[in-house]
């Protein structure tokens, strides 16, 4: 596929900047499009320092443009025909003295395109819209793999049918023979064994190019078993990891189910013709039959593929979660109702019509060490699987309401763990057994959940999320169920790009790379670049914070629990910087006008907190940074975040109170980017019908007696910037 090709592939966005690219008309992306293939093979970059090469890609290019021109007026599209017109114009005119900068040009075009589909590669956003050009080739190559086979399987069904009608008449030449042998002379009798031989030879000669035909599309059908098996469904078995961690990809099995349902349609095809072949070999047979030596052969090799493809095909489509928690899938609770969904991508109507029952169980082989705790599944465990629980009429099976109960152990009693792992590090499997019975085939089929934590306590479910987020950012086999034992480092790279989908999956907005650089320094210090730096289990999830009694992902669910809860829409709408140090807090607002603010979270909250800073120029000339002291749940509960900044108040010499927030970095006045989330106004219409004052809880500070010199900050000589008290009163 051409570079052009694959550009058209692109989401809106990316072909905006395409669009964007191809503005000007002294390169126009009419020219682009219908001389790509040309475009692509020249050498643009050394005809930038070679005139003559130049020169000649000039003049093919117009050559081209005049051929195309022409293929207009053959077709009678005048308005096509008026634009190459102008277009070889135009070429004239800017190239014609210097060929040279059309080499140039085109280059840097090229150049660009390029960068558009490698930042479409890197970006995971662009997996929400159309395939990327990758997968789409990918794609491309499954779909071709089976209509090769499908075209196989019908031209050997011809064929198939043609050796029947040669074997008919051979077997009815050879009963006539056999009748009438008795009648004949010795000569007649020899002419026609002649012919019977000839047509015998024939016959044979047929049936084993029938065998090497089925051979060679069975070898297809390997083959495409393999791209669907080791690379299709092994790739959406990583991305659903990825999905369940917050990746914003496609786990869609509608594409995947049709491409394995052909396959099998193909398979048990080829099955029923090789039946057909035995047939025909038990009506006509002779001394080193091919059908008798070669067939049972081929029939064995359908069978393994069938009975691979199928148990391949069982997979769980929605893994384990708890209603409560659907953004904190495999994390399950002991008595909490959760939900779990299996499918089976063969989707035939005769196994559809069979009785399939499913059964789930867990930890069927878990590991034997001391104290590891085991469950029992709770509610309807066996359930019929079928296409009614399916929103697009996949085979499967929805369990809705089971629950785990732990079991008492023999020893230290229920709830004993005297193994080194913890219990939100400890690992289990919720497994599914089936049994598929069809024509010939009777298969038992197993698929097993990603592994899940188990928890008994609420106050466990962070802790157990976090080794759901480790576990499926790491490890790619899906089985690893003593992973904890020894939990390998995260690579920052990895590891920013997760963090990032905690918050893109709960909220409209992702972290950005500032933001994700001030959480890098927070974990490793300031370093001039961190993608290299490495993470272990324990300071991710275990270890405190310098100077805090809290790690670092409870700091971060704890701010990302405040988002849901108290200001999400303003988080949505980029008003929250959030994540800044106050180093870089400082250089922002030092230079914008008094009166500038940002918000940032603070960094010694456990259960998250948000402060507002900004700038205030005094007329002596000196620069005040100023910050107030973080706002926590308990504020929030009580006044909007967007109630604080609007009426948030400093009180000066003689108590007079002033409003020191007036914009929003950079440079948006405060009620225009906050009046959208302030409440009603219409309340001093009511107050009116009220024969009470009304009142509002505002937030008022007090300046401090003293104050920091900048230079102080500026030499990392204190750690935090002042802060301002507040006191809520009723007006």
């Amino acid at each position: 596929m051409s570079q052009w090709e694959k550009l058209k592939q692109l989401d809106t966005k990316s072909l905006e900047q395409l669009h964007n690219l191809y503005q000007d008309e002294n390169f126009p992306m009419d020219v682009r499009e219908y001389l790509a293939h040309w475009i692509e093979t020249q050498d643009w970059e050394k005809a930038i320092t070679n005139y003559s090469l130049a020169t000649i890609h000039y003049q093919n290019l117009l050559d081209l443009i005049n051929n195309q021109y022409s293929r207009f007026m053959q077709e009678k599209l005048f308005i096509c025909q008026h634009k190459f017109k102008r277009y070889r114009q135009n070429m004239q005119a800017t190239y014609g003295d210097d060929p040279v900068l059309l080499a140039t040009n085109v280059a840097s075009y090229l150049k660009q395109e390029k960068m558009i589909l490698s930042n479409v590669v890197e970006d995971h956003q662009a997996v929400m819209g159309q395939p990327q050009p990758v997968d789409f080739e990918r794609h491309q190559n499954v779909v071709q793999k089976l209509n090769a086979l499908k075209n196989g399987v019908q031209a050997g069904e011809q064929e198939l049918k043609f050796l029947e009608e040669q074997q008919d008449e051979f077997d009815f030449k050879f009963k006539t023979y056999k009748f009438q042998e008795s009648n004949n002379s010795e000569k007649q009798k020899e002419e026609e064994l002649q012919v019977l031989q000839k047509m015998l030879n024939i016959l044979d000669c047929n049936r084993k190019k029938v065998l090497q035909k089925f051979a060679e599309f069975i070898n297809e059908a390997e083959v495409l078993l393999n791209t669907l098996v080791k690379e299709e469904l092994a790739d959406w078995k990583r991305r659903q990891q990825s999905a369940c961690i917050g990746a914003p990809v496609k786990v869609c099995l509608d594409q995947l189910e049709n491409w394995f349902t052909a396959c099998a349609v193909c398979l048990f095809q080829v099955k029923r013709l090789l039946k057909k072949l035995e047939e025909l070999g038990d009506k006509v047979t002779y001394d080193k039959d091919p059908f008798k030596i070669q067939r049972p052969t081929l029939e064995k090799l359908v069978k393994t593929l069938l009975t691979n493809l199928i148990k391949s095909a069982f997979v769980v489509e929605n893994q384990p979660c708890m209603a409560p928690q659907s953004k904190m899938p495999l994390v399950l609770k002991t008595s909490s109702q959760f939900s779990v969904k299996p499918r089976l991508l063969v989707k035939l109507p005769e196994v559809a019509n069979h009785l399939m029952k499913v059964k789930a169980c867990i930890d069927k082989s878990s590991p034997n060490g001391k104290g590891y705790r085991k469950f029992n599944i709770l509610g309807t465990n066996e359930k019929a699987m079928n296409m009614t629980e399916s929103k697009f009429g996949g085979l499967c099976v929805d369990f809705r309401h089971l629950q785990l109960k732990e079991q008492k152990s023999l020893i230290g009693g229920k709830g004993s763990n005297e193994t080194s792992l913890v219990v939100t590090e400890e690992l289990h499997l919720i497994s599914f057994e089936t049994e598929l019975v069809y024509q010939d085939l009777i298969l038992k089929l197993e698929t097993s959940t990603l592994p899940v934590v188990v928890i008994s306590n609420a106050s466990q479910l962070l802790s157990g999320w976090a080794s759901v987020v480790w576990y499926n950012m790491l490890c790619s086999d899906l089985q690893n169920m003593t992973f904890f034992s020894n939990p390998p480092t995260a690579l920052w790279s990895q590891l920013s790009e997760t963090l990032s989908w905690q918050f893109s999956s709960n909220t409209k907005r992702h972290l950005d790379t500032e933001q994700l650089d001030m959480l890098a320094e927070k974990l490793f210090g300031l370093q001039e670049n961190y993608a290299d730096c490495y993470i272990t289990w324990a300071k991710f999830s275990k270890e405190n914070l310098p100077r805090q009694n809290f790690s670092f992902w409870l700091w971060l669910q704890g701010i990302l629990d405040l988002i849901k809860k108290y200001f999400e829409n303003i988080w949505n709408d980029g008003h929250i910087i959030g994540f800044v140090s106050k180093k870089r807090e400082r250089k922002l607002l030092k230079d914008k006008q008094s009166g500038t603010f940002l918000l940032r979270f603070s960094e010694s909250s456990k259960d998250g907190g948000i402060t507002f800073t900004w700038v205030e120029h005094l007329p002596n000339g000196d620069c005040k940074i100023r910050s107030v002291e973080p706002y926590t749940k308990g504020h929030l509960t009580n006044i909007p975040l967007s109630e604080i900044v609007r009426f948030y108040k400093v009180m000066a010499e003689e108590n007079v109170p002033e409003h020191p927030l007036l914009y929003l970095y950079p440079n948006i006045p405060k009620d225009e980017a906050f009046g959208k989330y302030y409440l009603d106004s219409d309340a001093d219409v009511q107050l009116k019908h009220n024969k009470y004052l009304r009142t509002r809880l505002i937030v008022v500070s007090e300046r401090p007696p003293t104050e920091i010199p900048p230079a102080m900050i500026d030499e990392g000589l204190v750690e935090d910037l002042p802060l301002l008290s507040d006191l809520m009163e009723w007006l």
